[in-house]
């Protein structure tokens, strides 16, 4: 055994005896009771003793109970002259004991502190403590010596059991409490982790709606500026109007996604779609099935996205999504055929695009924007 084994304390678990079932605890608190009633009953009945002197047995006694209750508590602090004088105390008391013809009572007060010592101290300690106690109880036992030497190897051995399982309940009660330490920060990093997911998703939705109000809001603005007619100027702000409530509709369905009530994603395309403002479709290829809540998510935050910048930027032109299920991904393709001036929508360096890459890169996909051979192009692919 190395040096720390031989002065390492048990553990405070092991000392508390946690862990313990309620049934063995009681049966542990009855084998004291019966045993220092025992005692007590010994100490009154005794025919050496009589009076005083059974008065002074009993205070004896109940002295021990104390020692013993005080050692318990100093090696539970992990104090190691404190201990070591308790257990000379009740060393004491049962020499006292035997001298006065209690010897009953030295035996069992002997054969405990061998027992608690090695239980409850260190092994460097306990030894001195075993040493001193069993031979006091081999000098008096009246058995044969190997009845004695079987009794003393019992003791040391029935000390060290305990002392093992203690050990080995305090320290299933250590991985017990880092078990439910790491669960606890599992559930919290988890609890984090939903929040940022949910907090993505009302970002991206009001971004999208935020941007497609601009575009009604600014073109109103630009009309005010002509003095264009009025009712041109109020179908403008209807629909910035209706943008918000769209909006507001879109961020309720996010939470609603969140909590897994997704509307198919066909369906969500198809709807998208038909309330584009000028010609698109959607197709949609490969072997359809239900995908994950984020990567759903995913696929509709682009092509809102896609679509509002084609409306944006390419007023009028046409645009063709793409819905393709792949083996281990999907893909969407979303494509337009270029403004008046041929020149698409742009670089694809908004901040609504730049959101869904990072939205992608975090599932593990990837995200490409930007012109094609007729206009612009927004790509998707995530994993499945």
């Amino acid at each position: 055994m190395t040096e720390n084994v031989w002065t390492r304390w048990p553990s405070r678990e092991a000392l508390l005896h946690e862990g313990v079932s309620r049934p063995r605890r009681l049966l542990a608190r009855g084998v004291r009771l019966v045993v220092l009633g025992a005692l007590l009953w010994g100490a009154f009945t005794s025919s050496r003793l009589h009076g005083w002197g059974s008065v002074a047995a009993v205070v004896g006694l109940l002295a021990a109970v104390c020692a013993a209750y005080a050692f318990f508590r100093t090696t539970l602090a992990h104090r190691l002259w404190p201990s070591l004088a308790l257990v000379a105390v009740l060393l004491a008391i049962a020499v006292g004991a035997r001298s006065v013809g209690f010897g009953v009572p030295a035996l069992v007060i002997w054969c405990g502190c061998a027992v608690m010592a090695l239980e409850r101290m260190p092994v460097a300690a306990a030894l001195p403590v075993i040493s001193v106690a069993l031979t006091c109880y081999a000098v008096v036992s009246d058995d044969a010596w190997p009845a004695t030497a079987a009794t003393v190897a019992g003791l040391i051995l029935a000390g060290y059991v305990l002392r093992l399982d203690a050990e080995a309940r305090g320290s299933a009660q250590r991985l017990l409490a880092q078990e439910r330490a790491a669960r606890a920060a599992e559930a919290e990093s988890a609890a984090l982790a939903e929040r940022a997911r949910i907090a993505r998703e009302i970002h991206d939705v009001l971004a999208h709606s935020l941007s497609a109000q601009l575009v009604h809001l600014e073109a109103a603005r630009l009309l005010i500026e002509r003095d264009a007619d009025r009712r041109q100027i109020l179908d403008r702000v209807v629909a910035a109007r209706g943008m918000a409530r769209e909006g507001l509709a879109e961020t309720r369905q996010a939470l609603s996604a969140l909590r897994g009530d997704l509307t198919p994603l066909e369906d969500f395309l198809a709807q998208l779609v038909d309330m584009a403002e000028g010609a698109a479709d959607v197709t949609i290829t490969g072997d359809r099935r239900p995908l994950p809540a984020e990567a759903s998510q995913a696929v509709r935050r682009v092509a809102q996205e896609a679509l509002t910048n084609a409306r944006r930027h390419a007023p009028g032109a046409r645009v063709r999504v793409r819905l393709e299920y792949g083996a281990h991904e999907v893909m969407l393709d979303v494509r337009d055929s270029g403004g008046p001036s041929g020149e698409g929508t742009g670089t694809g360096g908004g901040y609504g695009l730049l959101g869904m890459r990072e939205r992608a890169e975090l599932l593990g996909g990837s995200l490409s924007a930007g012109p094609g051979e007729e206009g612009f192009v927004v790509t998707l692919k995530v994993p499945v």
